[in-house]
């Protein structure tokens, strides 16, 4: 009977697998015929101009366009039920983040604009009506993850499982077309400095996609062609974002919901000055660090070879320290014994496979830096800075990943029972005594440290006793006897407890100190600061196009470790 009552429940759900496997199906391919289609622009392929894959990408995001505006309209039809939500999905500070990111996205589309006016005369209309198509996704794809990244579906599940994973995959190809365009100017840039350094054996030949007329304000052309640069960045942020709130979306349609009480966290710079200050003196140094590379490189030889020098001395130094930072992060978590939080949970499940993921883009860079290092004949001297550089790079996401995985699956702490209790303490005969200071005050060390004074918890029967007046005396030696062995152990806890905050004071500012350390070794890559390119020696060891293809393939990952680290860590700011 409990078998062929089971039955139905176990068909029911091969429908919605199916539609599951479907729809990754139809995103995949979407996504790799995308792929293929920016690859034969970028190659120069015979029939492929940049205005197909222009209208390839403007028909996919019409497309997500018409269902999020059909997903809009039927939840406001139906805003009076009651839905599931998914806690952990679209915090609120990613969903700050996001927001950032597009509203810079949406000033890259206005350069574009004003780009293609003054270049009208030779550029495709698709030219045109790209930014603008851009510009209102953005802003629509924000306002659907601001109100519905929480959602959990639970009906038309077919049809939304589509609509989703053409949303993940449109965003993943626009991401996919400005990590290329943004890779083929920086490629530009630098083949430009390789004779600088000398390396004239290496045949330089300019990959040029520029409009082959006259614009018609110089000044302004120079501006929106040299500013659209430097904001992509922070676009191709904002559609890797997108794609990994949109992906959570779509692993929760159909899911059945845990209810339970989800704890704020929200972020206070109180207890993390120490970690605040030094990751403020490495994000300040790596911005001067960057200015003066792109200042000094390619300028001439020497200058090229201080710049490099620099360079990896600075990373040496903040790599050594983000590693200690992580090791003492690891020892507290060994001294701690707190369980792990193994609910199924498919945002944190997507983050722990980004970082290890995405992580492999820079250990591949890294190996082949130490596999150039051994195997090269000549080694100028900037070049050995690199090795201890690349090893650090390896060790340093080991540990970082440790720490993160961690820390976003360890339980957060709870009260404890004996704290809440501890307002009203029982004493025989139905006696009560009440205590000063807040459970709070307590548990947070602040009691006795603020006053100067022991709680009343710690001084015996004074409290409880001071209206009572002297008429039992027997009652009261046996209520002191009593109090007395609740002060011991009440000090015990309080000790235990303020040994407890030193420990999660000291993970909060390794936690913000490595946050800000993220965010600054995210910008030398992301604005053109990239020695894998300038040093010249990998691609003398495996030749300049293979090294190339290398840098390009793997260069976007280790960019959005970086990012993805950092919203990782701000996460584990608020928990801890």
């Amino acid at each position: 009977m409990e078998q062929a009552a089971g039955c139905p429940a176990v068909g029911g759900s091969y429908p919605q697998k199916n539609a599951e496997i479907l729809s990754s199906q139809y995103g995949i391919n979407l996504f790799l015929a995308g792929l293929l289609l920016t690859f034969a622009w970028a190659v120069h392929a015979v029939g492929i101009s940049k205005s197909h894959l222009l209208s390839y990408l403007i028909t996919l995001m019409l497309i997500q366009l018409l269902w999020m505006l059909w997903y809009l309209c039927r939840s406001c039809t139906q805003r009076r039920l009651i839905r599931d939500k998914d806690t952990h999905a679209g915090a609120r500070w990613l969903k700050c983040g996001i927001t950032l990111f597009a509203v810079i996205t949406l000033i890259l589309d206005s350069f574009k604009i004003g780009y293609y006016i003054d270049f009208s005369n030779c550029l495709s209309p698709t030219e045109g009506i790209f930014p603008v198509t851009h510009a209102v996704h953005t802003i629509l794809q924000v306002y659907f993850l601001w109100c519905h990244a929480k959602d959990v579906i639970q009906s038309f599940k077919t049809l939304e499982r589509f609509g989703v994973i053409h949303s993940v995959f449109t965003n993943l190809l626009l991401w996919t077309n400005g990590v290329l365009t943004e890779s083929k100017h920086q490629l530009n840039e630098h083949k430009e400095r390789l004779i600088t350094l000398g390396f004239g054996n290496i045949t330089i030949v300019l990959d040029d996609h520029a409009p082959q007329c006259n614009c018609t304000t110089t000044t302004l052309c120079s501006i929106f062609s040299q500013g659209i640069y430097y904001l992509y960045p922070f676009n191709i942020e904002y559609h890797i974002l997108a794609s990994t709130m949109l992906y959570v979306l779509w692993k929760n349609i159909g899911r059945k919901v845990e209810h339970h009480q989800q704890n704020k966290t929200p972020f206070k710079f109180h207890g993390i000055t120490v970690g605040m200050i030094f990751g403020l003196m490495v994000l300040t140094s790596t911005i001067a660090i960057v200015v003066v590379y792109l200042i000094q490189i390619g300028g001439s030889k020497i200058k090229s070879e201080l710049a490099l020098t620099m360079f990896y001395l600075h990373a040496i130094f903040v790599l050594a320290l983000m590693c200690t930072a992580g090791i003492v992060a690891l020892l507290i978590y060994r001294l701690e014994d707190r369980s792990l939080d193994n609910s199924k949970n498919p945002a944190r499940k997507l983050d722990a496979e980004l970082l290890v993921g995405t992580a492999a883009g820079s250990w591949l860079l890294s190996w082949g830096s130490i596999l150039a290092i051994i195997c090269a004949q000549g080694h100028p001297k900037y070049t050995w800075y690199n090795l201890p550089y690349s090893v650090l790079v390896i060790i340093e996401k080991y540990i970082q990943n440790l720490f993160i995985i961690e820390s976003i699956h360890r339980e957060q702490e709870k009260v404890n029972d004996d704290i809440k209790t501890l307002r009203i303490v029982t004493i025989s005969r139905g006696s009560t005594l009440s205590l000063t200071p807040l459970h709070k005050e307590i548990y947070n060390g602040r009691a006795a440290r603020d006053s100067g004074d022991v709680p009343c918890l710690f001084k015996g029967s004074i409290c409880g006793r001071e209206n009572d007046g002297a008429g039992v005396a027997k009652e009261e030696t046996s209520q002191d006897n009593g109090l007395v062995m609740h002060s011991a152990s009440d000090f015990s806890f309080y000790s235990r407890n303020s040994v407890t905050n030193n420990k999660r004071r000291i993970l909060k500012n390794i936690a913000a100190f490595l946050f800000l350390c993220n965010l600054s070794l995210w910008i030398p890559p992301a604005f053109g600061c990239r020695p894998e390119y300038d040093n010249g020696l990998e691609e003398i060891v495996f030749g300049f196009e293979p090294w190339i293809i290398v840098v390009n393939l793997a260069m976007p990952f280790s960019i959005f470790y970086r990012m993805h680290s950092a919203a990782s860590l701000f996460e584990v700011n608020c928990k801890t």
